[in-house]
């Protein structure tokens, strides 16, 4: 997804909630934040492959805007050295929709859903699932692609040596294929599980 087609998710999600003009110089903010040079893998080619799985699912979402705002916050803030980036993503993505006029519920909503992405605990409700769904859907994607990806993820950790690296790196891919399921919305589920679980297990045995 090019960056029009972007662009085009932004203005759409505003407009579906009504709240007055898409704000431009907000969303200048995160295309330059999900370009800052020490990211590899958390950028707009992400961002792009996210709003691509939720286009190829319409009507999936409860709230489809707040979902696409929620995905165009959830790495807003991102630097590894830290372990808050949710949090400021998703206290960002607040108190932009409170800024903009959004109604408080579902400015809290969206809140909720970003620190969703946390991974931390199973999402509560279809819109936060569908959400993580798509966010974890680069461990189903084809191998090419995955591999990629672990490229992606070891530049932004340069700076841990490998051995440290490596060790939390298998420990977290385990965790992932410890979930069963790993996909908890049933399309996800079908297109993404049994790839990401041979993904998984060639990385985990790496």
């Amino acid at each position: 997804m090019d960056e029009a087609a972007l662009h085009d998710t932004w203005v759409q999600a505003w407009r579906a909630l009504r709240v007055g003009s898409p704000d431009e110089a907000l969303l200048d903010e995160l295309l330059a934040a999900h370009c800052e040079a020490h990211r590899a893998y958390h950028t707009l080619q992400h961002l792009g492959e996210c709003f691509a799985l939720l286009e190829a699912q319409p009507g999936s979402a409860q709230r489809p805007a707040e979902v696409a705002l929620a995905l165009w916050f959830h790495d807003a803030v991102y630097d590894v050295r830290r372990h808050d980036n949710e949090e400021r993503s998703a206290e960002w993505a607040r108190r932009a929709m409170q800024d903009a006029g959004a109604a408080p519920d579902a400015a809290e909503r969206v809140h909720a859903l970003v620190m969703a992405t946390r991974h931390e605990a199973e999402p509560i409700g279809a819109d936060a699932r569908l959400l993580v769904d798509i966010d974890l859907a680069i461990l189903g994607a084809p191998a090419e692609r995955f591999a990629e990806y672990e490229r992606q993820i070891r530049i932004e950790y340069a700076h841990v040596p490998a051995e440290v690296f490596e060790t939390r790196r298998r420990e977290k891919l385990a965790g992932f294929l410890a979930r069963d399921p790993l996909y908890l919305t049933a399309p996800m589920r079908e297109r993404f599980e049994a790839a990401a679980r041979a993904n998984l297990k060639r990385a985990v045995k790496r």
